[in-house]
């Protein structure tokens, strides 16, 4: 399974299940993700595939934070940050409107909309 693919799945899986999948994907593509490149300009080598390498490494050190919801199952947490993106582009698109506030004015108006 490719790893976007197993993202998608993070809001519909269990825990124990995803992250066997991860593992899995992990075990499939050890050898593509080691592989590296030489660079003559900085007589240098690196990892040929930072950026896979980088989500990766960023899922399986976050796992624990990725299933919060269904931990706590009282507090009726959504299992998406949707909503929250959306309270945010609203603040962002309110201080774009007024490119010429000072730093504390934002700060009044971020205030104001986050305690209304």
């Amino acid at each position: 399974m490719e790893l976007k693919q197993l993202v998608t799945l993070l809001t519909t899986s269990h825990k124990e299940s995803w992250c066997n999948k991860l593992r899995d994907w992990y075990d499939k593509w050890t050898i593509f993700l080691k592989e590296k490149t030489y660079n003559p300009e900085m007589n240098r080598w690196h990892y040929t595939h930072r950026r896979l390498r980088s989500a990766y490494r960023s899922l399986k050190s976050h796992t624990e934070y990725l299933f919060t919801y269904l931990e706590y199952p009282e507090l009726h947490m959504p299992n998406t940050t949707n909503s929250l993106e959306g309270c945010f582009s609203n603040l962002n698109s309110k201080l774009r409107n007024h490119p010429g506030l000072k730093m504390d004015r934002k700060i009044k108006i971020t205030d104001h909309f986050l305690t209304k």
